[in-house]
């Protein structure tokens, strides 16, 4: 099931993203009705009809789950006291077609024609019964698929049927939000808050700093020079570039299809972010949503747990060889431009079972509110780019080749020395899961001593002292192996300074270098803390305004999120400091909001909520409150996000947040000493 979820991805997302974000996002999507026949004293039929587009399908909900397929057709009814639904939904439609199908690799899809019915039997005995619930199906043609998802709410007796794109209760329900007649807090548009004007104009800038993208297109180089060395890739340069170079006569043309080839690798690296630049478009929390969401991140830690075990030797990820088979077989036989592409395009279908972990990396690390689908395309830029320049520079210069390590068993260590990494990487996504639905499994001090365990466990492989699967026997430790093995073996030890207690804190003492990487010191089974820097702390605006008010204090909130490394630097590394953490426990009142708090609100306090631009946005849980808080009042939504308010609302001083690199400690303490100012002011 796995297998068939992830391949389904790799294959519609793209589609999907773009068709959905573009003007064309209902090209492909089928009309609906729905129509109730009562069938006896208490049984009815309701039946779901669509109407399809020339050349689409929808598909049965009776597809093979353990296949490489479509997505089946589900149906959920609401629990409603007094009304059952049978289990089994019939299903019917003008051409029913049950064969083998090429676009999902030649496995046997039920799918509907022209029309596609649906009828589920209810039986209920209450005067006016009313049925509510959701379907989801998927519609294709021959070059794409759009997955749906459509809510009902029907009427029996009536035959009264509404179709909704959202819950069909909460489209009804007022979309002004919690505002009215529920004072000041609870507004999503602060009135009193001028951003152009604030009381006072010193302190930091009101900008952010700006975000690094070659920082990132430098780590997507380093994990293209990593995938380098792995044994997918490694191999195929000296093949390769033999084959740019070989006919000796026409140097010139080899070398200038080596650098198309180089330059098509780079261009597929950088195609693979497009859809997210789409997607960005059309929701810009959507980064925010996809990087702090439990679900997908407990699904990254599954996958990357899956590429560890197999970097470790135990089986090998691969594409469907008949996709490999196809790229190369169309690299033979257009020949020329078109078939140098495919060459690449195969390059990167070989090698996915090696590159596919690094790109996960690089894919999961990369969508997050700040930078979002640019640091995306600038991480898969420097990827390609490491990947390309061999094949261009050794087929300049043919005799580097010469210089060039065999290939041998270093590879496969290589490949198990980043199956360590990968079980660290899961870790740091399933603890952002963690910590955001508040399970408390995976505190500081468990985080911390698996990452020490995946350090030794690198050291004593290095050292010949653990084996796995595919190794070679190690007759002697070269002067690089020796090498590694001190770095790791430093890394693991300052890694092991991270239980020691800090008296002053009453808590761990967090290693400065992995700030932000860790959970916060305060997240822990031994030494708890609520707040960062022990400091006192309300996680809730209305909670603040009230000791604002009784104490006179100004306000400081801090928008912030589990998964927020540089939160995370901040609070360590700015908050703390002599001067920083005074200001902020003696003369402010500390709001701190987190953005990705995945605690469901009561049902009476869901509703649906208009942004002053008119886009809708269902507020289900804590963190959406407060991402509309942001958003809508502040036009923000990075983290973290600094906002200094009086106790009645108003504006101190320009908001601030931070890039990829933590405030200076004296700006920051500028930043808190002109709120005070602006109380002043207002005294």
């Amino acid at each position: 099931m796995m297998k068939r979820i992830l391949l389904l991805a790799f294959i519609a997302l793209p589609v999907f993203l773009s068709a959905q974000a573009g003007n064309g996002a209902n090209e492909g999507l089928p009309t609906w009705a729905i129509t109730c026949t009562k069938t006896g004293e208490s049984t009815y039929d309701l039946l779901f009809r669509a109407e399809l587009k020339e050349g689409f399908v929808v598909y049965s909900q009776h597809i093979n789950p353990d296949i490489i397929g479509p997505l089946p057709a589900v149906f959920g009814f609401d629990t409603i006291p007094g009304i059952e639904v049978d289990k089994e939904i019939a299903e019917t439609g003008k051409e029913v077609s049950e064969h083998e199908d090429p676009m999902w690799d030649n496995a046997v899809i039920k799918k509907f024609i022209g029309t596609a019915s649906f009828t589920a039997s209810i039986k209920s005995s209450l005067p006016d019964p009313v049925v509510s619930g959701w379907f989801e199906y998927m519609t294709c043609n021959d070059q794409a698929c759009w997955p749906d998802r459509i809510y009902f709410k029907v009427h029996l007796a009536g035959n009264t049927a509404q179709i909704c794109t959202i819950p069909c209760d909460l489209d009804t329900t007022s979309s002004k939000g919690p505002a009215e007649g529920g004072g000041l807090c609870k507004q999503y548009l602060l009135p009193d808050v001028d951003l152009k004007n604030p009381v006072n104009s010193c302190g930091a800038p009101a900008t952010e700093v700006p975000t690094s993208l070659w920082g990132i297109f430098i780590l997507g180089f380093l994990g293209g020079l990593v995938a380098l060395l792995t044994p997918c890739v490694f191999p195929m340069i000296p093949l390769t570039v033999s084959f740019f170079t070989k006919g000796g006569d026409d140097r010139a043309k080899g070398i200038r299809n080596a650098l198309t080839y180089g330059a098509f690798i780079l261009g597929i690296y950088l195609l693979f972010s497009l859809p997210f630049h789409i997607l960005g478009g059309a929701d810009p929390e959507i980064f925010n949503k996809m990087s702090t969401d439990p679900i997908l991140n407990v699904v990254f830690f599954l996958i990357f747990i899956v590429f560890a075990i197999s970097f470790f030797g135990f089986f090998e990820i691969t594409l469907p060889s008949s996709w490999v088979n196809r790229m190369d077989q169309n690299a033979s036989r257009f020949g020329g431009v078109i078939g140098i592409f495919f060459m690449a395009f195969t390059l990167a279908l070989v090698s996915f079972s090696c590159t596919g972990p690094i790109l996960g990396s690089l894919l999961a690390g990369a969508l997050t509110a700040d930078g979002g689908a640019w640091k995306l395309t600038a991480g898969m830029g420097g990827f390609g780019m490491a990947l390309a320049l061999p094949f261009a520079l050794f087929a300049m210069f043919p005799a580097w080749l010469n210089n060039l390590p065999r290939s041998g068993g270093w590879l496969n260590s290589v490949k198990v020395v980043l199956g360590f990494v990968e079980v660290a990487a899961a870790v740091k996504f399933y603890s952002l899961a963690d910590m955001v639905q508040h399970w408390n499994t995976m505190p500081y001090e468990l985080f911390l001593g698996i990452w020490i365990l995946c350090g030794l466990g690198i050291v004593l492989y290095l050292l010949g002292l653990v084996r796995f699967p595919h190794d070679s026997p190690i007759k002697k430790i070269s002067p690089a192996r020796w090498g590694f093995i001190v770095f790791f073996s430093a890394l693991t030890v300052y890694m092991c300074t991270g239980y020691r207690f800090d008296e002053k804190q009453e808590t761990f003492k967090e290693p400065k270098l992995l700030s932000g990487i860790l959970p916060p010191v305060g997240y822990s089974w031994i030494h708890p803390k609520e707040c960062p820097q022990d400091l006192e702390c309300y996680h809730d605006l209305c909670d603040g305004m009230e000791v604002a008010r009784n104490t006179g204090k100004p306000i400081m909130i801090d928008f912030t999120g589990y998964g927020c490394a540089n939160c995370r630097k901040m609070e360590q590394s700015v908050w703390g400091a002599p001067g920083v953490l005074e200001l902020i426990r003696d003369k402010y009142v500390l709001v701190s909001l987190y953005v990705d708090d995945r605690t469901k609100l009561p049902e009476a306090e869901q509703h649906l909520f208009t942004s002053s631009s008119g886009v809708k946005k269902l507020i289900v849980t804590e963190g959406d409150r407060w991402t509309a808080l942001e958003n809508e009042t502040f036009h923000k939504l990075s983290q973290p996000w600094y906002v200094l308010l009086s106790p009645d609302g108003k504006l101190l001083n320009a908001p601030t947040g931070t890039g990829e690199d933590p405030f200076s400690i004296p700006e920051f303490k500028a930043f808190l000493e002109c709120g005070l100012d602006g109380m002043e002011k207002l005294k």
